[in-house]
């Protein structure tokens, strides 16, 4: 498969066969504008920029009506408020700046094959302690997780800490498939993109709580 990348805020040079960069945005909002024409399927958005930074274009893009493209955050700093609220507006994940080519590449695979970008430790580390010095004003997000099944918010809790879908399938004593149905029924009933998107509301919803507000 041939994918189509949109870099915004930079420049990506690549000689990968398998993805093309079709253009580039010097700001969010030039980004929104270039995305609505091109249609690519992966955008690379740094999020501290002049003017429509690339948390208000990321929360742009994911609201298209037709879903817009995938988004992955490049960043310098892993803890970074930027990054929360990138993830929060519907990135589906992030990388440090100093990655390397092929790693960069890689990542773009992963988002276009419609994956979360998730690198369990910075990521739960991140959404954790956003979520502990911002948590929500209100209770949408936990009143959503009554539409799940009592196995779907199990499957939630584990993606939340972390585990791919054989390390839960392990947990469970269940097969792969069963736990891919359970994770693709609990995003569609949450309306959720991916697994970056679960993350961030197992942690709003008070579903998994911060360490550092865990008793003892």
């Amino acid at each position: 498969m041939h994918e189509r990348a949109v870099a915004v805020g930079g420049e990506l040079r690549t000689g990968a066969a398998d993805f093309a960069v079709i253009g580039t945005a010097c700001d969010g909002a030039e980004a929104v504008l270039i995305c609505r024409d091109l249609r690519p399927d992966v955008v690379l958005m740094d999020v501290r920029m002049p003017g429509t930074d690339g948390i208000e274009a990321t929360r742009q893009l994911t609201g298209l009506p037709e879903g817009g493209p995938r988004i992955l955050i490049l960043t310098t700093f892993d803890l970074d408020e930027y990054v929360y609220d990138a993830l929060r507006a519907g990135a589906s994940g992030f990388l440090l700046k100093d990655v390397t080519a092929e790693r960069l590449f890689d990542a773009v695979r992963v988002i276009a094959a419609g994956e979360a970008l998730l690198a369990p430790s910075v990521t739960r580390r991140l959404i954790g302690e956003f979520a502990l010095l911002r948590p929500r004003q209100d209770d949408s997000a936990g009143a959503a997780l009554a539409a799940l099944t009592p196995r779907e918010t199990q499957v939630l809790r584990l993606v939340a800490e972390g585990l791919s879908n054989p390390e839960i399938a392990v947990r469970l004593v269940v097969t792969e498939e069963t736990v891919k149905s359970h994770v693709s029924r609990m995003l569609a009933k949450l309306g959720l993109r991916d697994r970056t998107q679960a993350v961030v509301a197992a942690y709003e919803s008070g579903l998994v709580v911060p360490r550092s507000r865990e008793p003892g």
